[in-house]
């Protein structure tokens, strides 16, 4: 489908239940400026189109729940361990603080939305992440979560699909967030004996451990176009290697070209793709 038919055809998208927690304090603008083609849009004409720039097709940030109510089918998405909140173990300063802006700013308690609903009445475990919140940054609470919604899918019998957007490991929490990529991948390594279906969707950005545990770990890893996607920042591998770079560097294209990436989506597409690759695997017909 073009990006131009995407644009003129008519969506119903599911509406967010009235007893979700909502963004307090979120002053957000009338208008959005688009990061790739600078062109000034409508925020409400921008939702329309899943935050896709009508101007140039950029794919611009979504929300958690904005990405959710945009896959699953409307008001069969049940929420999972929504009131887990991050402690401050090692004493970090003003991390408490930083954790409350984050929370009245998104109306979030952590970086990650998980739980399950239908995707075209077939069953799914989902994890979606807000990079609004601490940058994506994997905290204890946010591998957690993860693990927890794998964990459903076993026992379920449910495929997991997870939306990775993160800036990497949580740096307040050291030691105990880089543990969480060695959670995570143990929960899907047993999701996979299992013989249960994992697709992970890397998004602007993926970066730092997200990057380097369970979002490469799909039995089909997808991007959303031009995605910046990579362990450490551009400058460092530089400076490294000794060498210039690609200026698609780390981009998804550039994943896809050498083999890292089996699909760049647009996301008009996404849903699409992701419902055939779960009729393909069986999962429409009941488990």
């Amino acid at each position: 489908m073009s990006l131009k038919d995407f644009f003129n055809k008519k969506r119903k998208y599911a509406t967010i239940p009235s007893e979700r927690q909502q963004p307090t304090n979120m002053n957000e603008g009338v208008m959005t400026k688009c990061p790739e083609c600078k062109s000034i849009i409508y925020t409400k004409e921008l939702k329309k189109y899943d935050m896709v720039c009508i101007s140039c097709g950029h794919h611009l940030s979504m929300t958690a729940y904005e990405r959710i109510d945009s896959l699953l089918d409307e008001k069969t998405f049940e929420e999972y361990d929504a009131g887990m909140t991050s402690a401050n173990p090692l004493d970090f300063p003003e991390y408490h603080q930083k954790l409350d802006k984050d929370r009245e700013k998104t109306g979030l308690n952590e970086a990650v939305v998980t739980g399950e609903g239908y995707m075209e009445d077939c069953p799914v475990v989902i994890g979606v992440m807000d990079s609004r919140f601490r940058m994506g940054s994997m905290g204890s609470v946010v591998g957690e979560k993860i693990a927890r919604a794998i964990e459903a899918a076993l026992t379920k019998n449910r495929p997991f699909i997870m939306f990775a957007a993160s800036g990497g490991a949580r740096m307040q929490e050291g030691v105990l967030s880089l543990m969480q990529m060695a959670k995570t991948s143990a929960a899907l390594k047993r999701l996979d004996e299992k013989g249960l279906l994992y697709i992970s969707v890397m998004t602007d950005p993926t970066t730092g451990g997200v990057s380097a545990s369970f979002a490469s770990l799909g039995d089909y890893n997808f991007a959303e176009p031009k995605a910046l996607i990579g362990f450490a920042g551009r400058r460092i591998i530089e400076q490294t290697i000794r060498e210039e770079l690609p200026d698609d560097f780390q981009t998804a294209e550039f994943l896809l070209k050498h083999g890292q990436l089996d699909r760049v989506i647009p996301r008009d597409e996404m849903k699409d793709t992701l419902v055939k690759i779960l009729d393909i695997h069986g999962y429409k017909e009941e488990q």
